[in-house]
């Protein structure tokens, strides 16, 4: 076994820990099965040498941030929670349960960029990125033997190319807000401003020029390059992975929960990043989610705590995560051990490139009216874009307020 690339990602020494008193962590989990072992044995790595006793303890995602947020108050809750995504750290930060962990991090070279601004709050770190995941072009390399083209005249080429006679060269659900973003960050649109870290979430771009741009793009992909045909949309959508695993599709894009059943069809693929459309000012950045690891604000033993969340996101320990689940790691160290890995090269590629989903409680309000909006631009030819978006940003004000 090749000796692992150290992280970048300074630890406090253990054995300094084990000198001081021990401490005792309870953490909370939603991982089960390999995730949920991979967890123990990391705890009892690090309980053998620091001396620090862990504790695991299952509690449902659903039910974790309610119950994170009444507990740690009274001092009953976890040390760590192990992990959240960030759409519930806005939440959990303003409720005041959360520690900004910076002065426990010197640095975070060897942790992607985009996840560790997943993780950051008001311009402060409050968790540790576990892992992420992003859509990307998966596609059928005995389709299309040269790969995804690198520029967007070219991709619609190609995707005409591979369609026809019961065969289809590009899909994607069109009606989804979220997979599509990437095109929107393309041409300049965008949730809520960010500067610095910081969101301003009176400041929405969803119905800005480009944002229009980018709707009118996705009508194309069905209206004038008939590529994705109508109906093809929400819970339709099964589909398009339908006709990918039986061979008939060229290129989707979707993200790594769907490669189980397509590495299950023995199909050899590949993974690229879409080409951004010709004109666009940006590259393609899609949406990222990510989940990380959170300290209680009330804890007793952040110490002991931080030490314990960073030996989890070490270049070793990533790459062991991976094994047990198949999680995308957020370790760039890990990443680079595990490059002849399709799934991890791919995706790390697009996440690397990619956007992080809001993390402001604010982000609740978007929904539904932004994927109502996009799903509206795709249902007929060239539809007034400019007030489809407008309207759903007006709404997505009034809830804000």
């Amino acid at each position: 076994m090749k000796k692992v690339v150290k992280t970048a990602l300074t630890v406090v020494s253990l054995a300094l820990i084990g000198n001081a008193a021990a401490a005792s962590l309870t953490v909370w989990t939603h991982y089960g099965d390999a995730e949920l072992t991979w967890l123990k044995a990391q705890a009892a790595a690090y309980s053998k040498a620091s001396g620090d006793k862990v504790q695991i303890v299952s509690v449902p995602l659903d039910q974790m941030p309610d119950k994170f947020i009444q507990s740690a108050p009274k001092g009953q809750g976890p040390d760590l929670v192990v992990s959240l995504p960030q759409d519930r750290l806005g939440q959990l930060a303003a409720a005041g349960v959360i520690e900004p962990m910076d002065k426990y991090v010197s640095s975070k070279a060897d942790l992607d960029k985009t996840a560790v601004s997943a993780m950051t709050y008001q311009g402060k770190l409050f968790g540790l990125p576990t892992f992420a995941e992003a859509v990307a072009v998966v596609y059928n390399k005995k389709l299309l033997p040269g790969g995804v083209p690198k520029t967007w005249d070219e991709f619609i080429k190609v995707a005409q190319a591979n369609s026809g006679n019961g065969k289809f060269g590009f899909m994607v659900d069109l009606s989804n807000a979220y997979l599509n973003y990437g095109i929107f960050s393309a041409y300049g649109g965008y949730v809520f401003k960010n500067t610095d870290g910081s969101l301003n979430v009176k400041d929405i771009g969803l119905d800005n020029a480009g944002s229009d741009k980018a709707v009118a793009t996705l009508n194309d992909l069905r209206y004038k390059y008939n590529l994705v045909p109508e109906g093809v949309d929400g819970t339709a959508s099964g589909a398009i992975k339908d006709a990918f695993v039986k061979g008939r599709l060229a290129m989707l894009l979707t993200g790594p929960w769907d490669m189980g059943d397509i590495k299950k069809a023995n199909i050899d693929y590949g993974i690229a990043n879409l080409p951004a459309p010709t004109g666009a000012p940006n590259k393609w950045s899609p949406f990222v989610g990510v989940q990380g690891i959170m300290m209680n604000a009330y804890g007793k033993n952040k110490a002991a705590a931080a030490a314990f969340a960073k030996s989890l996101v070490t270049g070793e320990a990533q790459v062991a995560f991976n094994k047990a689940g198949g999680r995308i790691p957020v370790s760039l160290s890990a990443r680079a051990q595990l490059k002849a890995d399709p799934v991890v090269a791919g995706f790390g590629n697009a996440i690397s490139v990619g956007t992080a989903m809001p993390n402001v409680p604010q982000m609740s309000a978007v929904w539904g009216p932004w994927s109502n909006a996009v799903a509206q631009s795709v249902q007929k030819a060239n539809p007034d874009y400019t007030k489809i978006l407008d309207s759903a940003v007006k709404e997505i004000k009034g809830n804000i307020k």
